[in-house]
């Protein structure tokens, strides 16, 4: 027994040499059913096993791991994530360029917001300082960095 996939490309490597190569016609193969993959249902895990897990955890990650559980982001999503696209008040998160490309909002869970702000308070006050060293600034190609000195 081989892959699905690897039936299919059998399949259609046979005919693509009759077709194309001998000029001949395949013929009739019936009711020829082609194999499909079978239907996988999504891993989920209980709520229990997803508390020990992000009980397990410790500091930014298990913030980020809050945040993708609370929030239905993905990894990416939540990686990329800047300030500005943060709203407390109204508990809401602009997802930008996910999937698809497009831009979508989702909410924010209150079990991380004063986490979340305490983390932002952090970085800001580790940029300040990193500032304050001659560090902490970005490379801005051409003219956006006159224009965004």
């Amino acid at each position: 027994m081989v892959a699905v996939s690897t039936q299919n490309q059998a399949l259609n490597a046979l005919l693509f040499l009759y077709r194309e190569v001998l000029h001949l016609e395949f013929g009739d193969l019936g009711e020829l059913e082609r194999p499909s993959r079978p239907a996988r249902l999504p891993v989920v895990l209980r709520q229990e096993e997803t508390n020990r897990l992000l009980t397990a955890m410790t500091g930014t990650f298990q913030l980020m791991a809050q945040m993708l559980y609370g929030s239905g982001m993905r990894l990416m999503e939540c990686v990329r994530l800047r300030v500005k696209d943060l709203d407390f008040v109204a508990s809401q998160v602009i997802v930008r360029d996910g999937k698809g490309f497009k831009d979508r909002g989702t909410i924010l869970p209150e079990m991380v917001k004063v986490r979340l702000q305490q983390h932002l308070e952090r970085v800001r006050l580790l940029h300040e300082k990193d500032l304050a060293t001659g560090n902490g600034r970005v490379y801005l190609p051409l003219a956006l960095g006159k224009k965004y000195p």
